[in-house]
Order: C-alpha cells, then structure tokens, then sequence
C-alpha cells in the first residue's frame, strides 16, 4: 500500500506506525486539506478532529495509537498539548503557521548536512528555508550527516550560531530540539 496514497489505502490493514507518522508529517507538516482540516495559527489542531477525518479518508488509528506515534517517533516531530487535546508539529512546515516560539540564545557552533550538490548555491545565497518556514539546524555534526543523505552525497557545515547571535540574527529552538532560523548568510558557515 502506498501511505501517501490521495484515494484512501487499497486494503484495510491496520496502518504501521511507521505510516502514522509519515501521513502526521504529510497533513501537518505541509497539506492539512488533504483530509480537511484546519491548523490553527500556531499548527495545533485537536486530536478527536485529526482522528475522525483521518480515518473518514482511510487511514485509522485511534487516540492511543497516535500517543504512541508521537511518543516513539525517533525524531520527535509532533507534540501533543499538555492535556493531550491538541496535536502539531514541532517543526518542518510548509504552510503558514507561527509557533510562538521564543527567541533563544544558540549554542556557539551548528550543524547543517545538505547535499553537495547544493554547495554552489549555499556559498552564494547563504541557507533558505526553501518551501519550508525555516532553515533546521543540528547541535551535533552525526545528526546534520543523517538529514543531508536524504538529499544525496552528503557533506555538514558548520554554522557559527554565536557570531549570527551577536549580530542580531534571531534563532529559535523547536519543541523537539531542532533550531531553527530564518536564513543563514554565507558568511556564517564553513566546513565541517
């Protein structure tokens, strides 16, 4: 079965967790009117909500399920509120939400694993966040390798954090640990 499938799952087999969470990424990370929902200005949207249209466009899971998901989902992309009501993603969107997340005061060195192929527009234009809100940094070298092999031959770069911070630029760090900033200018990256 293709978990991304727009017409539903081909038979009724009980979704792996693995496709819970790639169809979470999918509905609320980048296209929630695929099973018509609204996020709310800050990605939240409730889990009975989630739930019910999820499984009205053929993917079901029940409340449990979805707290494991986001308990044991190895990158910790979604939280849930604290009462267990609400559900977003910590970071990685593509559609308009604000995470009224606090400014805060990075760790002097980051880490981004992009593609080589990407190198000569890195140099040129600095990190964009692309069709993203932002741009995802790492706080050690082993993670950023890890994200840029998904894009090809990966190489890390080193971000100096500090230097952006003494000069104004503003970073913010994601529920799950991931900074995050608007752009980060050439001039603020080496190689790892």
């Amino acid at each position: 079965m293709d978990d991304m499938d727009t017409h539903g799952p081909r038979t009724q087999r009980p979704l792996t967790d693995r496709e819970i969470g790639r169809f979470l990424s999918l509905v609320l990370r980048h296209d929630p009117g695929r099973i018509d929902i609204r996020l709310d200005p800050q990605g939240w949207v409730d889990t009975t909500t989630l739930i019910r249209q999820a499984r009205r466009h053929g993917r079901t899971f029940d409340l449990p399920t979805l707290r494991r998901v986001v308990r044991d989902n190895d990158k910790q992309r979604f939280t849930l509120s604290p009462d267990g009501a609400r559900i977003r993603a910590a970071q990685g969107h593509s559609v308009a939400v604000d995470l009224a997340l606090a400014p805060a005061i990075p760790p002097a060195t980051l880490w981004h694993g992009t593609a080589r192929a990407s190198l000569d527009s890195i140099f040129r234009d600095g990190l964009v966040p692309g069709r993203r809100r932002h741009v995802h940094l790492s706080t050690d070298e082993a993670t950023a390798m890890k994200v840029g092999t998904r894009h090809g031959r990966a190489v890390v770069l080193r971000v100096a954090a500090e230097r952006m911070q003494d000069d104004g630029l503003i970073f913010w760090r994601a529920d799950n640990g991931v900074w995050l900033s608007g752009h980060v200018p050439p001039r603020y990256l080496s190689f790892a």
